[in-house]
């Protein structure tokens, strides 16, 4: 019975939607843009979320980096730290337990040349381990071999931008370059990982064995940063702890002197970073919520407008027989069909929105069908919280009074 009357209600509200489908069309048109706007917003702020996540995963994974200074921000000395030295990485290794690899870092501004073409860019001094603990796989080539290591060979491993810039695409290996004064042999390629979310090439680069950094490129014997990339599973805040410890230590810093290095941790960066970006998700979801609400109001309204003008079919319904229930019944259906089809509407707008968006943004195209669902639920609960008060309006009717309006 249940069942019959809710089919009647439901065969109503359609044909009183095909009715007036322009004044249907208006009255859902706030819970579109509703669940429009939150189902786009949240895809944005997940795949932007996505993007932060890989972009820190491709510097390194569980990776610490030990770098002089005191860092960036307010109260931060700018005063030129001295660098690390090599026995500071033979000391961590001894100290620090669960270490992945260690690699000492420098790099210096260089032209490079190779035929008529020149190219602008950094190069680094470094060792084997600082493509384990930077996450740096070879597209093509070889990595340092331990002669080429241990006595400072002249030879290089180059990024995609060096090859497109400086080779013109073409087959780098085994080719001199020009490393400002010194020639340098390509023995590698570096696959390509693309920009960082502040616009910096990670593919401009140039990697060269450390003593010959040290010795051709830099003239000094200093470390300027250390990466230590650590196990999986090993607790990068307790190792940074320790690592700060070791580290005033062997610098001969005092109890009352600030360090004067600092520990980017990648784990806990990405931690923040990711919280931050989901918070803001959070909150331009919720601003975008509130127009659920406005669209909610505007079928209250036009309900209550509805109910006026079909007065005098509700007293010929009241008057044949129809129960206050059977009445209020119709048009709650109406409501809740009409917010659900805006609803259904705003998903599909916000699908095309959002994929859109993301591939003129340039992030991932993250769908959430959990925010899709609820946006959803959300619209038809709408419609049942604010078509019930014109639907009682329309049920308490007096018959006689109904069928005298005009």
């Amino acid at each position: 019975m249940m069942l019959l009357m809710l089919g009647n209600a439901l065969k109503l509200a359609l044909q009183e939607i095909r009715r007036n489908i322009l004044r249907s069309f208006l009255t859902t048109l706030g819970i579109i843009i509703g669940v429009a706007s939150v189902i786009t917003m949240v895809a944005l702020g997940n795949g932007a979320t996505a993007q932060v996540t890989a972009q820190i995963s491709s510097l390194g994974s569980n990776l610490l980096m030990l770098n002089r200074g005191q860092g960036f921000g307010p109260g931060r000395s700018r005063v030129k730290a001295p660098g690390f030295e090599l026995s500071d990485i033979d000391a961590i290794n001894l100290e620090i337990a669960g270490i992945k690899a260690i690699a000492p870092m420098s790099s210096s501004s260089v032209t490079l040349v190779y035929a008529n073409q020149n190219w602008s860019t950094n190069v680094r001094g470094t060792t084997n381990d600082y493509l384990t603990a930077g996450n740096w796989s070879l597209e093509s080539g070889r990595s340092f071999s331990v002669e080429e290591e241990g006595a400072g060979a002249p030879v290089c491993i180059v990024g995609e931008t060096i090859v497109e810039e400086l080779f013109k695409n073409g087959d780098p290996l085994n080719q001199s370059m020009r490393v400002d004064s010194y020639s340098c042999n390509v023995i590698g390629v570096l696959k390509g990982k693309g920009q960082t979310s502040f616009g910096n090439d990670q593919d401009d680069i140039v990697l060269m064995p450390f003593p010959f950094y040290q010795k051709r490129i830099a003239g000094d014997r200093e470390v300027g940063q250390i990466y230590i990339s650590m196990q999986d599973g090993v607790n990068t805040s307790h190792t940074e702890s320790r690592l700060k410890k070791l580290m005033r230590l062997r610098r001969n810093i005092s109890a009352n002197e600030d360090d004067n290095f600092h520990i980017m941790n990648t784990t806990e960066l990405a931690e923040t970073l990711t919280s931050t970006t989901q918070t803001l998700t959070g909150l331009l979801g919720a601003v975008a919520g509130v127009s659920l609400l406005v669209g909610g109001i505007g079928i209250m309204n036009i309900m209550l407008v509805s109910v006026t003008e079909r007065t005098r079919e509700i007293g010929i319904r009241l008057a044949i027989g129809a129960l206050e229930h059977e009445v209020l019944w119709q048009f709650l259906v109406e409501a809740v069909v009409l917010s659900s089809l805006g609803g259904l509407i705003g998903i599909a707008l916000a699908l095309l929105l959002s994929w859109g968006m993301s591939i003129l943004m340039q992030i991932p195209y993250v769908f959430d069908p959990t925010v899709t669902i609820g946006a959803f639920v959300f619209s038809a609960l709408v419609g049942v919280v604010f078509g019930y008060f014109p639907a009682r309006r329309a049920a308490q009717l007096d018959p006689i009074e109904a069928l005298r309006h005009e």
